[in-house]
C-alpha cells in the first residue's frame, strides 16, 4: 500500500488517481526540484533531508494509479515510513510546479487506450504535455473573445475523438454535430486534425542597424509537395514546452538556432495558419537583438538534428523580399509585414525616435 508523496499527495491528483486514499502522518523532509512533475517522466522532486512537513497518503492501487505510475515509470521508494510514491531524480530546472497543468495531463493520459503500450506513451510525453497545455492557453486566452457563429449556447456535440496515428506529431478524428446558423443540426460529420502544439515565432531585429535576421532549413512540407526550393527563408520558430510561457519559448529558441539574445519582445497578430485541417497556433513576435556584422552562421540543436543557417538582411530588403513574393513562410511573411508598418512605433516606444 503506497503512501502517495509531494505531487501526488495534491487534492487535484489525488481526486484522479486516488480518490479513496486517506491521510497518514506527515513526514519531515524538503523536496528538491518536481517543477515538470507529471509533465516530464524525469521529472519528479527527491527527497532531502529537512524540517518541513510533507503530507502523505495512504492509498490501494488503484487501476489509474497502476497505469499513471507504469507510464512514468514511477515505483515505490522504500522509507521508514513506508513506500513512497511520487519521487524520482529530477531532470528540469523548471522554476515551480503547475498542479493544474499535471492534472489535465493525467485526465489526458488515462483517457488514452488501455491496449496502448506505456512506452509508446513515455517516449511522446513532451509532445503530449505541450498540446494539453496548448489546451488549457486556448480556453483561458479566447473566453472573452466576441461571439462568432450559430447563437445557440449548445452549438457542438463530440461524439467520440480517436487518435489513429500518434508519434511525434498526432492526428485526431474527431466526430461531431455542429448547430446550423438555420437552427439545424447536421449529420455526424468526421474532421481529421493534424495535433502539433501551439509554437511561437520570432523576427529578430536590430533597430539601431536596421536590420534583421532571418535563417534557412530543409522543410518536409514544401518537399513533400514537390518543391523545387525546399529552404526557405523563415523566422526562429519551435514548439511552446510545456510550463513555459511562449515568450519564453521565443528566447529560448533564438539562443538555440542562433546564438543570440533578444532584449526586448513586441507581439505581433497571434494566429491560426491553417485552422481547417490543424490545430496549431502560433504566437508571432518582433524580437530586439543586437545584429553585428559576425552574428550571422551556422546553428540548431544536434539533438533534433537541426541544419539551420542564419542570414543579416537590411529591413527594407525584407520588406521588397514579402512585397516581390520571394517569401514563401506565411510567419515570416506576416511579421516582415507587420514591422514594415510598426517600426516607428517601436523605435519611439525604445526611445530612439524615428
Amino acid at each position: 500500500m503506497p503512501l502517495l508523496i509531494g505531487p501526488l499527495a495534491h487534492p487535484l491528483m489525488r481526486a484522479r488517481l486516488a480518490p479513496e486514499a486517506v491521510e497518514a502522518e506527515p513526514l519531515q523532509g524538503r523536496l528538491i526540484g518536481g517543477g515538470l512533475a507529471g509533465i516530464a517522466s524525469d521529472g519528479w522532486p527527491r527527497l532531502a533531508a529537512g524540517e518541513d512537513e510533507l503530507p502523505l497518503w495512504r492509498t490501494d492501487w488503484t487501476p489509474a494509479l497502476r497505469r499513471y505510475a507504469e507510464i512514468f515509470g514511477l515505483v515505490p521508494q522504500n522509507h521508514r515510513a513506508g513506500e513512497l510514491l511520487g519521487l524520482g531524480e529530477p531532470a528540469s530546472d523548471a522554476p515551480r510546479w503547475q498542479p493544474e497543468l499535471a492534472a489535465a495531463m493525467a485526465d489526458w493520459l488515462l483517457g488514452l487506450p488501455r491496449h496502448r503500450p506505456v512506452e509508446a506513451i513515455r517516449r511522446r510525453l513532451p509532445m503530449i504535455a505541450s498540446w494539453v497545455a496548448s489546451r488549457q492557453r486556448a480556453g483561458a486566452e479566447t473566453e472573452h473573445l466576441p461571439h462568432v457563429g450559430p447563437a445557440a449556447i449548445d452549438r457542438i456535440r463530440i461524439d467520440s475523438v480517436e487518435e489513429p496515428y500518434a508519434e511525434y506529431f498526432s492526428v485526431e478524428a474527431i466526430r461531431l454535430s455542429q448547430h446550423r446558423n438555420d437552427g439545424g443540426w447536421t449529420e455526424p460529420l468526421l474532421r481529421a486534425v493534424f495535433v502539433s502544439g501551439d509554437a511561437t515565432v520570432v523576427l529578430p531585429w536590430d533597430p539601431l542597424r536596421d536590420r534583421v535576421m532571418l535563417i534557412d532549413q530543409l522543410r518536409a512540407g514544401p518537399l513533400a509537395r514537390g518543391d523545387a526550393q525546399p529552404w526557405l527563408y523563415e523566422t526562429v520558430a519551435g514548439r511552446v514546452d510545456a510550463g513555459e510561457t511562449p515568450e519564453q519559448a521565443a528566447r529560448r529558441e533564438a539562443v538555440e538556432e542562433t546564438g543570440i539574445t533578444l532584449s526586448r519582445l513586441f507581439p505581433a497578430p497571434h494566429n491560426y495558419p491553417s485552422p481547417g485541417a490543424m490545430a496549431e497556433y502560433l504566437y508571432l513576435y518582433v524580437g530586439i537583438a543586437d545584429l553585428p556584422d559576425d552574428s550571422a552562421g551556422l546553428g540548431g540543436l544536434a539533438t533534433e538534428d537541426e541544419d539551420i543557417r542564419s542570414h543579416l538582411i537590411p529591413r527594407a530588403e525584407l520588406t521588397r523580399m514579402a512585397l516581390a513574393g520571394e517569401i514563401r513562410n506565411g510567419p515570416l511573411l506576416n511579421l516582415a509585414l507587420w514591422l514594415e508598418l510598426r517600426h516607428q512605433d517601436i523605435r519611439r516606444e525604445l526611445g530612439q525616435g524615428t
